[in-house]
């Protein structure tokens, strides 16, 4: 049995995943050229792709978690290999793509995501030999929390949302900078 505090987060988390994957519906539903297009970067369709698996991922983990007497770590577990298997293959995809296409910044992305999947199937793994390790559901939800993180950032560029980072910034700081010296 889920305490208290586990059912009410991972019942939100469930609307939540089942929310944002709705928007995203949206999104894509809106501008699908920006997927299919065969102009269109490997890597754009990489970040819609990344950006449903993880919100996927949340909403699975939060519903199979509220049915009593399945618990998190099953679909934990199962779901972060299936993420783990998505992964690869995107990185495969970004590979086929000439060099000056890839983007180093998808790879690296994919790379952390893998980070979050690996931990999930870990924290699933012990949750399936003890349903009772409050610290592995823990570790469990804390994930859903970060694939939510991810899938909206993800979202967000791939909706061409301005990118707000420290490094953006110094880039456009830089060229102003040399536009108004020359």
């Amino acid at each position: 049995m889920i305490e208290d505090g586990f059912h009410d987060f991972l019942l939100a988390s469930a609307g939540v995943a089942g929310a944002l994957i709705g928007l995203l519906f949206v999104a894509i539903s809106v501008a699908p050229e920006r997927l299919v297009d065969s102009g269109t970067p490997q890597s754009h369709r990489v970040r819609a792709s990344t950006a449903l698996t993880v919100f996927i991922n949340a909403l699975t983990v939060s519903l199979f978690a509220l049915i009593p007497g399945i618990g998190a770590g099953g679909a934990a577990a199962i779901v972060a290999v299936m993420g783990l298997l998505f992964i690869v293959g995107s990185i495969t995809s970004l590979l086929r793509v000439p060099r000056g296409q890839r983007g180093l910044r998808e790879v690296g992305f994919l790379a952390g995501t893998a980070v979050v999947f690996a931990l999930q199937l870990w924290y699933g793994l012990r949750l399936v030999a003890d349903d009772t390790d409050v610290g592995a559901l823990r570790g469990v939800c804390v994930l859903v929390v970060v694939c939510f993180f991810i899938g909206i950032a993800r979202a967000w560029e791939l909706v061409g949302g301005p990118s707000l980072t420290v490094r953006s910034q110094v880039v456009g700081a830089l060229r102003d900078h040399e536009r108004e010296t020359r």
